[in-house]
C-alpha cells in the first residue's frame, strides 16, 4: 500500500512539474539550456584537467621545466569553460527563478480570482485560516519544485553525457559509473518514498496553525474578555508543537539521507581509482584518462543532487497542488447575464420578490436541506421605504442577501425594474444596488480611499455629499487628518457606530437606485439613526446623491415608524404587510415583538447611563457610544 501510494505521489507530482512546463515553456527552455550548458561544460572540464595533468603537468614535472605557451595554453581552456559555466549557471538560476514566482504569483491571482467567483455558501464552508493557506503556502508548496527541475534535467543530460563518455574512455570505468549512477536514483526515489507522508502531513498542519492563529488574533476581544487566553495560547501551541514534531521528522529523514547522497558519489571515486589504476598498469588506459574519469566523478555530487531536490520536494508540491485545485475546481459560482439596466436619467429601483423559496445546501442546513424562506412575495417600490421586521431567525438578513444576489433563490424570481437579477451584469447590477451589513468592514486605509474605492466618478464632492447624508461628516471633519485619515486594521481606531456609518456612506457614494439595510445602524444612536433615515428619504436634497429605494431590515420602533411599508416575516413566510400603526392594530405577534425589541432598547439605555464612572478598558478593547 505504501509503495503504491508512493508511486502515486510520484506519478501526481511528475503531472504537477507538465502542467508548470506546458505553462511556461519558453522561460523553462531557457533555464534547461542554461543546465545543459552547465552539464556539458563539467564533463569537458573533466578532459580538459585530464588532460592538463597527463599531457602539461606530468611532463612538466618530468623535465623539470614548464612551458610557457602550453602553460598558458592550458590556463586559456580552463578560463573559457568557467566562462560557460558560469553563463549556465546564471541562465539555469535566472530562468528557474523567474519561472517559480510567475507560477506563483499567477496561481495566486487565479486563486484569489476564484474566491470572489464562488458563493458565500462556500466560503462559510471554509475556515479563513485554510484560505489564507490556499492562497499563500498552498500555491508556493505546489511550485516549489520548480527552482531545481531545470537543474535536474540538465543533470539527466548530463549523466547520459558522461556514460557516453565513459564508455569512450573504458568498459571496466563505464560499468563503475552504470552502478554509481543508478544507486544515486533509486537512493533518491527511496528517499522521496519516505518523505511523501512527513510532507503533506506538514502542509496540511501549517493551514491548521494558520487557522488557528487567526481565529485567536481576529477574536481578540472574545479571548480578553472571557479569560482565554491561556487556553487559546495552549490549543495554538499544542497545534504548533504537532507542526514542529512534523518538521523535525522531515529534517530527520533528510539528516540520514543526505550523508547518504554526499557519500554514494566518494564512494564511486574510490572505485574509479582502484579500477583504474589496475587499468592503467594493465596499459589500457592512460593518466588522462583515469584523472579525467575521478576528476568527472568527483563534481558529479553536487548536480545529481538536483534530481534528488525534485523528487523530494514532489510530496510536497502534490499536497499543495491538491488543496489549491480544491479551491480553483469548486463549483457553485453564480454566472451573470448580459442585461443593463440603463441608469440614464433613472430614478430609484423597484425591487420584486415572487413567491421566492431559498433553502440552505445540504452542507449547511441543520437538518440537511432545511428551507429558510416559502412563498415570499413583496415589491419596494421605486422610491419607497420598506421595513422588514420579524424574530430571530425569521428568514430577514436571507432575504437582504436575495436582494442583492449573494444568493439565488431555489425557485422564484427577485427582480429590479422587472428584470430577473440573473440576467443581469455583475457591473450593472453592483450600479444599482447596495448592501450596508450589520457587521460593518472597513480597510486599513483613508476614510477617502474606504467611501471611494477607486471607483470612477466618486470625487471629494461624492464622498462628503455621503458623509452629511450617513451623519458621519462631522466626526471625520474632526479626525486629524480628515479624509486623508489612517483607520486602522478594521476601522479599530473608530467605534462601532462610526464604523457603520462610514460603511453607509460607502453605499451612498456609489449612487445606487436601491440601498438594502441589514440592520445596519444597530451600533448607532437612535436620534442619529432617525436623522440618516430621514435624510435617505429625502436624499434628493444631498448634492451628488440621488433618492433611492430603501429595504430596511429593522428592530427600532422608531426605525420602522419611519418606513411606508412595514413587512412582518415568520419562519421564512411573510405574515402580514402594511404600515406600523396598521400592523400594531392586527398582528399581535408583531406588537409582542416590537414591544419586545423597545424594552431592550431601554433597558440598554440605561446600561449605558449608567458607564459614566466606570474606568475605561484596555487600549484596544474600547466599546464608544455615538452621540
Amino acid at each position: 500500500m505504501a509503495s503504491k501510494t508512493s508511486r502515486d505521489v510520484l506519478s501526481r507530482g511528475l503531472g504537477v512539474l507538465r502542467q508548470a512546463i506546458r505553462e511556461q515553456p519558453r522561460i523553462f527552455s531557457v533555464a534547461v539550456v542554461g543546465s545543459v550548458l552547465f552539464g556539458g561544460m563539467i564533463i569537458v572540464s573533466a578532459r580538459v584537467v585530464g588532460s592538463v595533468i597527463g599531457e602539461v603537468a606530468l611532463p612538466a614535472i618530468e623535465r623539470g621545466e614548464v612551458g610557457a605557451g602550453t602553460l598558458a595554453l592550458a590556463a586559456t581552456a580552463l578560463f573559457g569553460i568557467s566562462v560557460l559555466r558560469v553563463a549556465g549557471i546564471f541562465g539555469r538560476r535566472l530562468g528557474a527563478g523567474y519561472m517559480q514566482y510567475r507560477l506563483q504569483a499567477s496561481y495566486r491571482r487565479r486563486v484569489t480570482r476564484r474566491y470572489l467567483e464562488l458563493p458565500l455558501s462556500w466560503h462559510h464552508r471554509n475556515s479563513t485560516g485554510t484560505l489564507l493557506s490556499n492562497a499563500n503556502s498552498d500555491v508556493e508548496a505546489a511550485w516549489y519544485p520548480i527552482a531545481p527541475l531545470p537543474f535536474a534535467v540538465g543533470t539527466l543530460v548530463m549523466l547520459v553525457g558522461a556514460i557516453v563518455s565513459l564508455f569512450a574512455t573504458d568498459w571496466a570505468l563505464a560499468l563503475v559509473g552504470l552502478a554509481v549512477f543508478p544507486a544515486l536514483f533509486a537512493l533518491n526515489v527511496v528517499y522521496s518514498r519516505r518523505m511523501a507522508p512527513r510532507q503533506a502531513r506538514a502542509q496540511r498542519l501549517r493551514a491548521e496553525v494558520s487557522g488557528i492563529a487567526h481565529e485567536s488574533f481576529d477574536g481578540a476581544l472574545v479571548v480578553k474578555t472571557m479569560g482565554r487566553e491561556a487556553q487559546e495560547t495552549a490549543r495554538f501551541a499544542g497545534r504548533a508543537g504537532e507542526l514542529r514534531d512534523s518538521l523535525i521528522a522531515v529534517g530527520r529523514l533528510r539528516g540520514i539521507f543526505d550523508p547518504l547522497l554526499e557519500t554514494l558519489p566518494s564512494l564511486g571515486t574510490l572505485a574509479v581509482l582502484v579500477v583504474g589504476a589496475f587499468r592503467l598498469r594493465q596499459g589500457a588506459i592512460s593518466v588522462t584518462e583515469l584523472v579525467s574519469v575521478a576528476f568527472l566523478f568527483t563534481v558529479l555530487a553536487f548536480p545529481v543532487r538536483a534530481i534528488g531536490w525534485v523528487l523530494a520536494e514532489l510530496p510536497r508540491s502534490v499536497a499543495g497542488w491538491d488543496r489549491v485545485r480544491r479551491v480553483l475546481d469548486a463549483t457553485g459560482e453564480m454566472p451573470y447575464g448580459q442585461r443593463v439596466l440603463d441608469r440614464t436619467g433613472a430614478g430609484p429601483a423597484t425591487l420584486t420578490f415572487n413567491d421566492v423559496h431559498y433553502s440552505y445546501p445540504p452542507a449547511e442546513a441543520h437538518p440537511p436541506g432545511a428551507q429558510v424562506l416559502g412563498e415570499v412575495g413583496f415589491t419596494v417600490p421605486s422610491g419607497r421605504t420598506v421595513a422588514l421586521v420579524g424574530p430571530t431567525g425569521a428568514g430577514k438578513s436571507t432575504i437582504a442577501s436575495l436582494a442583492v444576489r449573494l444568493v439565488d433563490p431555489d425557485s422564484g424570481t427577485v427582480c429590479l425594474d422587472g428584470v430577473d437579477v440573473r440576467e443581469l451584469t455583475s457591473e450593472s447590477l453592483a450600479g444599482t444596488v447596495a448592501l450596508v451589513a450589520q457587521v460593518p468592514f472597513i480597510f486599513d486605509d483613508t476614510v477617502r480611499a474606504n467611501i471611494a474605492l477607486d471607483r470612477p466618478g466618486v470625487d471629494d464632492e461624492v464622498v462628503w455629499a455621503a458623509l452629511r447624508l450617513a451623519e458621519a461628516d462631522g466626526f471625520v471633519a474632526a479626525l486629524p487628518d480628515g479624509l486623508d485619515t489612517m483607520v486602522g486594521e478594521r476601522g479599530t481606531s473608530l467605534s462601532g457606530g462610526q464604523r457603520q456609518r462610514l460603511t453607509l456612506a460607502r453605499a451612498l457614494a456609489g449612487r445606487p437606485r436601491l440601498l438594502v439595510l441589514d440592520d445596519a445602524t444597530s451600533a448607532v444612536d437612535p436620534r442619529v439613526e432617525a436623522a440618516i433615515l430621514a435624510g435617505l428619504r429625502s436624499s434628493t436634497a444631498a448634492a451628488g446623491v440621488p433618492a433611492a429605494s430603501i429595504l430596511v431590515v429593522a428592530y427600532r420602533r422608531a426605525t420602522i415608524a419611519l418606513a411606508d411599508e412595514v413587512i412582518y416575516v415568520e419562519q421564512g413566510r411573510v405574515i402580514a404587510r402594511g404600515t406600523h400603526s396598521e400592523l400594531l392594530a392586527t398582528v399581535p405577534g408583531y406588537v409582542d415583538l416590537v414591544t419586545a425589541y423597545e424594552q431592550a432598547e431601554v433597558e440598554r439605555a440605561q446600561e449605558s447611563s449608567y458607564g459614566d464612572d466606570v474606568a475605561p478598558l484596555p487600549s484596544g478593547l474600547e466599546i464608544e457610544v455615538d452621540r
